[in-house]
């Protein structure tokens, strides 16, 4: 059952890095480039269709599989793999999880707002270089997260 566990959530962070990497490496540039109006409706869209996607039972299984693991990291410590499953878990956990909410959902939602306050064109400069900073912590915590949970596999 571990190993399942381990599988799960290395694909997963796997998975959900390669997302966050596509975000950083191009497609924030790419809307930054085109007119300001279609680069927030384009965002706005985007978290939106994302919330019904299947990487939303990605998002919060990889998550709760990480918290497990950790949390089975600290029972099993004498064991073989112990050591990368916490850590693997407590950076998912915390630089992926912890910073969508308490960062990128936050910017998300100053942006749909901002739409309606006619500051856009300040919110927009702003959210691209913080909304990506913080996507570039989560692409690196779901990487090096996946690294420890294959490297915690018997």
């Amino acid at each position: 059952m571990l190993s399942l566990l381990l599988w799960f959530s290395a694909i997963g962070c796997g998975l959900i890095a390669g997302l966050y990497f596509a975000f950083s490496a191009f497609i924030m540039k790419a809307l930054g480039h085109i007119e300001l109006g279609a680069g927030i409706a384009a965002m706005v869209e985007i978290n939106k269709v994302i919330l019904s996607s299947l990487f939303l039972p990605l998002f919060f299984g990889t998550t709760i599989a990480g918290a497990a693991l950790a949390v089975l990291s600290l029972l099993r410590w004498s064991e073989p793999g112990a050591a990368p499953m916490l850590i693997g878990g407590v950076i998912y956990v915390v630089g992926m999880f912890g910073v969508t909410l308490l960062f990128n959902v936050p910017l998300n939602n100053e942006l749909v707002s901002a739409k309606a306050t006619g500051d856009a064109g300040a919110v927009w400069a702003r959210y691209l270089k913080a909304w990506t900073l913080w996507n570039h912590m989560r692409t690196v915590a779901s990487t090096v997260a996946c690294g420890c949970f294959i490297a915690a596999l018997p």
